[in-house]
């Protein structure tokens, strides 16, 4: 399963970078393997991206920004699903990842 992260490499807004930065910097500081998928560079990814979001994530007016998150094609959330899952420690769940405590209980 890989996490994919969408994201925006030439957004003109600070609030999305900053958002995009701390869901990365998060996922390489607890090595979690994932793959950026920048959706300025391939109109596809875009439109991909934009066709799995859930409808009642999408906004009522324009398109969703970035950062988005999915494992494989199931879509996780978005910046707001991850914080809040950050804030309630819940983060390997709402990835839907087995967290390293339990991989690390069934070994022992």
């Amino acid at each position: 399963m890989v996490i994919k992260v969408y994201v925006a490499s030439s957004s003109g807004s600070v609030a999305v970078k900053k958002q995009q930065q701390a869901v990365v910097g998060f996922l390489e500081a607890n090595r979690i393997n994932f793959q950026e998928v920048d959706i300025t560079m391939l109109e596809e990814q875009r439109l991909w991206m934009y066709r799995n979001i859930p409808k009642e994530k999408k906004p009522e007016k324009g398109n969703p920004m970035p950062p988005q998150i999915f494992n494989e094609d199931q879509y996780c959330g978005d910046y707001e699903d991850f914080f809040q899952s950050k804030e309630n420690n819940t983060v390997f769940a709402f990835l839907g990842l087995n967290s390293p405590a339990s991989v690390t209980d069934s070994e022992s």
